[in-house]
């Protein structure tokens, strides 16, 4: 574990990299009581300053960004100049990603999918994977995307994606921002579905005008 004190921009790059490839790491932001989402019900409601330093940092080194469709809506996601891979058991591709780039979006889905042909008729086919049958085959997701050369995946969520990605052991690292707030109310967790124990084992941490930046690896085959 290495703790330091703020960061500086030109050491990001070095602190943040992966080990080898395929990785995939999820960035989450949280209050200090344990709030996901802010007044507005969206993440960006609570981030600051310091994890949006990070989270730019992250987009830049990945080789492609996953996100489940519904947190792409409530965080109304706009093309982020590298790849972006919606996760959507409905086939459903946000408004704001309709008149994407050709190849810029692409749908991970699965066959029962009800949105399935008009995701490939505004998407075109080749940017449709369609994996697994009546939920995504999240592991594969990871190989597929592997096979294109997108071996460092960053996901930013939402919270039911994020759990599900670590009860099939498929994430290999979890980047937290903790940022010196409390909210109270009712707002969700950075993981949201059934129970799950995943043991992290923290590999960094660095504080920043009170924002906490943490970097955690699994303990699945995958993240050791």
């Amino acid at each position: 574990m290495r703790v330091l004190v703020g960061p500086d921009t030109d050491d990001l790059a070095e602190l943040y990299a992966v080990p080898r490839t395929p990785w995939l790491r999820v960035n989450m932001v949280a209050t200090v009581d344990g709030a996901a989402t802010g007044e507005t019900g969206t993440s960006g409601s609570i981030n600051n300053a310091v994890d949006h330093q990070v989270f730019h940092q992250l987009r830049a080194m990945a080789d492609a960004i996953v996100v489940g469709a519904g947190t792409a809506r409530a965080e109304a996601y706009g093309p982020a100049g590298t790849p972006l891979v919606l996760v959507s058991r409905r086939g459903d591709v946000p408004e704001g990603l309709r008149d994407a780039p050709r190849g810029s979006v692409l749908l991970a889905t699965c066959s029962a999918a009800e949105g399935l042909d008009a995701a490939r008729d505004l998407l075109g086919p080749e940017q449709v994977l369609v994996l697994g049958s009546h939920r995504v085959d999240l592991p594969l997701l990871k190989q597929v995307l592997a096979d294109r050369g997108w071996g460092h995946v960053l996901c930013e969520g939402g919270p039911h994606l994020l759990r599900d990605l670590l009860a099939s052991g498929v994430a290999d690292e979890l980047c937290t921002t903790v940022v010196p707030r409390l909210v109270a109310g009712e707002h969700p967790r950075i993981t949201q579905g059934p129970p799950v124990d995943v043991p992290l084992r923290l590999h960094l941490l660095l504080e920043a005008e009170g924002t906490l930046l943490g970097r955690w690896l699994t303990a699945s085959p995958m993240g050791q």
